[in-house]
């Protein structure tokens, strides 16, 4: 009965707004199943196209999905409830923490952004979009990437991909995401009002068995980490690529691959743009340069790219041209090769230590190391009170076991003893 989950309303706006209170206050939880629209219809006494288009505009939002016999359910971790990214550990005063996820070694921004000021802002309204400079750094850089390939930018590699879904995904749709993956991404599929279908992860990247199994699920797009994949550091090896590649092959999904931490990345590209017909590249500036600089280079086929810049002319309009000459300068003066050995140095330390205690752990390449454990509430407690803040594998979690992640950004070398001897005692 209506009564029963907590709905009313006469329209479809006073129904959709009713459902939402109901799962913001608890009355309505995850998994509640919801009444059929004609139950719903005949209890609130309004036309069964009312209740119908409620439903509707509820699966576009991502707030309920429909699963055939099974009826209408509210969705897990539906995105008016509090999300995936911004649920981390909070974090007391004196403890290390090694939850929060960004990298710590950093250049100095002061002499390009003087440099940048004095060259002066010359962008307008009719003449603003991708700086000539830039794409023709960002081919320099990206020499794997087809010929045809098409180059704009974005704010940063969340925001591609919220580009990408809304130009080339509708709600209900399927996409395949890596699990264990990063946060923010399973955020924003829910928010998209599309369906998550998992894909396991090993050192190596996405497993071919999985993409196959999601492929067979029907996803329209598939999402993949080419290296410092977030949580667990894998990284796709060239022969992980050409399996993934037949998996992948002219299939008709769109293919997105995150290089987020490119420059920081300890082993090499083994990219797989172009081997489907629709596709997309990113490559952020946050990891290596710095989280405040909100832009990526979002490569691709001309057809996909073409969409995205249609898109974000009717939002933003493009993005700033002094972020993108500052970016252009980094790329010239900024070298960040002694943070990436530095990373490297910690997260192996890392790795090892833990793996001399008996316990095993990921983290092949980035700032992070993934460690499987039983119990994920436990192991935080017993961390925090030993003075180390992690982060819970839940937020990064569809089915995947249990884990916790340790970012190596604030986890100095004198640190790492102490802490693998906490974890052991957790």
């Amino acid at each position: 009965m209506a009564v029963q989950y907590q709905i009313s309303g006469k329209t479809a706006a006073e129904i959709v707004r009713s459902v939402e209170d109901g799962v913001r206050t608890g009355a309505l939880r995850a998994g509640d199943l919801l009444p059929t629209v004609r139950a719903l219809a005949a209890e609130l006494s309004v036309a069964t196209n009312t209740a119908a288009a409620a439903y509707q505009q509820l699966r576009q939002r991502g707030i309920v999905e429909t699963q055939g016999r099974h009826g209408t359910r509210v969705r897990p971790e539906p995105p008016i409830s509090a999300d995936r990214s911004s649920r981390g550990p909070v974090v007391p005063d004196g403890v290390l923490d090694l939850a929060i996820g960004e990298p710590s070694l950093l250049p100095d921004l002061g002499p390009v952004l003087a440099h940048v000021a004095a060259a002066g802002v010359t962008a307008n309204y009719r003449d603003a979009g991708v700086l000539p400079e830039l794409a023709e750094r960002a081919r320099e850089r990206l020499p794997e990437l087809p010929a045809d390939t098409a180059i704009t930018v974005v704010g940063g590699a969340l925001d591609g991909l919220d580009l990408l879904f809304s130009t080339a995904l509708r709600p209900g749709d399927q996409v395949g995401v890596e699990d264990p993956g990063w946060a923010a991404s399973l955020d924003l599929v829910a928010a998209h009002g599309l369906s998550v279908v998992p894909i396991p992860v090993d050192d190596d990247g996405p497993t071919p068995q999985g993409v196959r199994e999601a492929l067979q699920k029907g996803v329209k797009a598939v999402i993949v980490t080419a290296r410092a994949q977030n949580p667990t550091g894998a990284a796709v090896t060239p022969k992980r690529a050409e399996h993934l590649a037949r998996e992948l092959r002219n299939r008709d999904v769109l293919l997105i691959e995150d290089d987020h931490a490119a420059e920081l990345a300890a082993v090499p590209l083994a990219t797989l743009a172009g081997v489907t017909p629709r596709w997309a590249f990113l490559r952020s500036a946050s990891k290596p340069y710095g989280p405040d600089l909100r832009i990526a280079v979002l490569a691709g086929d001309p057809d996909t790219v073409a969409r995205v810049e249609g898109r974000r002319r009717l939002g933003a309009g493009w993005v700033s041209t002094v972020l993108q000459r500052t970016l252009v300068r980094l790329w010239e003066t900024a070298d960040v090769s002694a943070a990436a050995r530095e990373y490297d140095a910690r997260r192996t330390s890392l790795v090892e230590a833990l793996r001399a205690r008996g316990f095993t752990a990921y983290g092949r390449t980035g700032i992070n190391v993934w460690i499987p454990v039983d119990d994920e509430t436990r192991i935080l407690t017993a961390l925090r009170d030993s003075g180390y803040a992690v982060a819970p594998g839940s937020l990064h979690r569809v089915a995947s076991p249990p884990g916790v992640r340790v970012t190596i950004a604030n986890l100095t070398q004198a640190d790492i003893e102490p802490f693998a001897d906490a974890f052991a005692a957790a």
